[in-house]
């Protein structure tokens, strides 16, 4: 219960600040997407660039963690593809979303407070390494699912072009790419800039997850709901459940086994419902689903945290 109270409900409470501030007409909705928008493409990008481009990448990029924590995203969404395809006959770019929703964890938003709260600031490191990739690869994977399912004949080069075009114009992959550069390169930075980075990067949990809590009045769990909670199961339970097991094969450090598994445990990002919106398919699945497993998630993050070594 201790963990709950002092890990688990600070976040969500700020979460619930913002929702509370925008159902009560105290926040408007304009000021949410200014405020997200700040957050998506400045604030987190800033957190990930400072915090990529001084990873000791050396001691942190463990390809047992990587495979750890992919290797479940991996199959969750191949589970949220098929299970939407067979189970509910969704459309093939349906069920890539919904797959998408089962593959993207909010890594960040929930990730980094709650792993910070609960184990400290020095056992971020493995996150960082997990975020890392987590852009790249999500999207990549998603963007070729969903380019080859709405290919109608496109050739692999034409799909190809399609997804890269994309990646490059997303701003966490921005971040990741140059702080991975400035990293390998020991390119030297000065002072004055890397600390206006890290003083727009200290707004971003906190502006992010009120902004969160107020994007999340918009997603009413309306229709789907089968749909909805297949999803949610996948996320919540099934995907940690994975990470475990491929973290205790693997004999991963325990650091890295609690952020492979605590990251696995979060509930779908807002990026879930960014893919959704962007392709048009299946977006109150994706918006119901962030809405609900943010919610259950209070309940679940805190029965993991009892079990972690």
């Amino acid at each position: 219960m201790q963990a709950l109270l002092d890990v688990v409900l600070p976040v969500f409470f700020v979460i619930g600040f913002g929702y509370a501030a925008v159902w009560k007409g105290w926040f408007t909705d304009q000021g949410v997407d200014a405020l997200m928008t700040f957050t998506q493409r400045f604030a987190i990008p800033c957190l990930l660039f400072g915090a990529i481009s001084t990873l000791d990448l050396g001691q942190h990029f463990d390809l047992r963690l990587l495979a750890s924590y992919y290797g479940a995203a991996t199959l969750c969404f191949l589970v949220g593809l098929f299970g939407a395809r067979l189970l509910f006959g969704r459309t093939w770019p349906d069920a890539v979303a919904i797959g998408f929703c089962c593959l993207f964890a909010n890594s960040v938003l929930l990730g980094l407070p709650i792993m910070e709260r609960a184990y400290g600031a020095e056992a971020l490191e493995p996150n960082y390494a997990l975020i890392a990739f987590n852009a790249p690869f999500c999207y990549g994977l998603g963007m070729t699912a969903m380019e080859i399912a709405r290919s109608d004949g496109r050739g692999a080069v034409a799909t190809a072009q399609r997804v890269a075009a994309a990646m490059f114009k997303n701003a966490l992959v921005i971040a990741i790419l140059l702080g991975a550069i400035v990293n390998l390169s020991n390119l030297p930075l000065p002072g004055v800039l890397t600390d206006a980075v890290h003083l727009v990067a200290r707004a971003a949990l906190p502006a992010a997850l009120f902004g969160l809590g107020g994007v999340l009045v918009r997603y009413r769990p309306e229709g789907d709901l089968r749909a909805i909670l297949f999803v949610v199961a996948v996320v919540l339970v099934l995907r940690p459940i994975l990470a475990w097991g491929f973290g205790t094969l693997t004999e991963i450090s325990t650091p890295a086994f609690r952020s492979a598994v605590l990251t696995a445990s979060m509930a779908p990002g807002a990026n879930a419902y960014i893919f959704a919106n962007m392709y048009g398919t299946a977006r109150r699945v994706a918006a119901s689903s962030v809405l609900i497993g943010t919610a259950v998630s209070v309940l679940t993050v805190w029965l993991w945290l009892l079990v972690l070594p």
